[in-house]
């Protein structure tokens, strides 16, 4: 197999407002050590080592995540590191950090990766990754991964592709996508998986940068003048004028903004035990369990109390006569919530942002 110019590029923004009170403003999830034993962006970096050298490595964010990346992964070299001149969704952020790979190669293959996502199976994930990696430096294609779903979910965007008309690419079936769907409700994420033909949304994209400039230039015009500001501003570079560049990228995800539109969409199974960890309830997936269902960090004591997921290192948690809670202990705030509502704990990060008294918990 021909010798690729491939470049990570790992998303190290982001809130995580719904791991509350653990994860607050200034220690996001991907900081988190919620899913092993260290902080979910240094494993994602570790992950793509065998494929991705240190130095073809670039993680975007804002500069106060910036200044906690460095810190938590100092052998980086310090051009790995590109700060957004602000928080902006991730359309902007990725035609930045795009465009920059695009004046040094346009032929090189982007690799997008969340910072906060859990594979657990990471042999089959670098090889599918390898394999995907071909077809965006073959194809003029956008390539994703589909999560084979094993639930009507309602909490991921899905994508529909086309089953029947999949090609094999360096070992892995690559199939058309259809079309991107939005988180649906119950009905129709029902349907969805009695279709057969749609996945969950990985939220992990490849492509190289000059295909991807030419995608901009198709199917999303209104993007065209923000990516030749930001090329610009990269020529010259100046912070002022990448600042003004950045702001004329609308703030919007960039499944929104491009993959929903565009058309030579490729997907393959993502099928190695992957998980956003998108809420407390999911660790329930990823901790060991007790023969009651209760998963929990810390020593936990459950009399007659099932499905519940506690978080409280150090210190005994007794759980008695109760079910499908969550319980998560910050030290200076406790959290206690159904296991089912855990999706809105960003709300009660948005009514602590209401109330003066409660500001210092965000």
């Amino acid at each position: 197999m021909k010798r690729r110019d491939v470049r990570a590029v790992i998303l190290a923004g982001g809130r995580g407002t719904r791991f509350w009170p653990l994860g607050r403003a200034a220690k996001p999830k991907q900081f988190l050590r919620i899913a092993g034993p260290d902080p979910m962006l240094l494993e994602t970096v570790r992950r793509i080592r065998p494929l991705i050298p240190a130095r073809k490595t670039t993680l975007i964010a804002d500069a106060r995540q910036t200044s906690q990346a460095r810190k938590l992964l100092p052998r980086l070299p310090k051009e790995c590191f590109l700060v957004e001149p602000e928080a902006r969704n991730t359309a902007p952020a990725l035609m930045l950090a795009t465009a920059r790979v695009w004046l040094e190669n346009p032929e090189a293959v982007v690799v997008v990766l969340p910072a906060d996502h859990l594979i657990c199976d990471v042999a089959a994930f670098l090889k599918r990754l390898e394999a995907a990696v071909e077809a965006a430096a073959r194809e003029s294609a956008l390539v994703t991964f589909g999560i084979p779903p094993t639930s009507p979910a309602t909490g991921y965007g899905y994508i529909r592709h086309n089953r029947g008309a999949g090609r094999k690419i360096a070992g892995t079936v690559f199939y058309p996508a259809l079309g991107f769907k939005e988180k649906p409700d119950a009905v129709r994420a029902a349907e969805y998986i009695a279709a057969g033909d749609h996945a969950w949304n990985s939220g992990m994209f490849l492509w190289r940068a000059g295909v991807f400039a030419q995608k901009l230039e198709l199917f999303a015009p209104e993007l065209r003048p923000g990516w030749t500001a930001i090329v610009a501003a990269l020529r010259s570079g100046g912070a002022t004028k990448l600042k003004s560049a950045f702001r004329l990228v609308p703030a919007v995800s960039i499944d929104y903004a491009l993959m929903e539109k565009a058309d030579g969409v490729l997907v393959a199974d993502g099928d190695f035990g992957w998980s956003d960890v998108g809420a407390w309830s999911t660790l329930a997936g990823v901790w060991p369990r007790d023969g009651a269902g209760n998963a929990s960090r810390g020593e936990t004591l459950a009399l007659d109390a099932s499905g519940c997921v506690v978080w409280n290192p150090g210190r005994l948690t007794a759980l008695v006569g109760v079910r499908d809670l969550i319980v998560v202990e910050a030290g200076d705030a406790l959290l206690i919530c159904d296991a089912g509502s855990d999706q809105k704990v960003k709300d009660v990060v948005e009514a602590l942002k209401r109330t003066p008294k409660f500001k210092r918990y965000i």
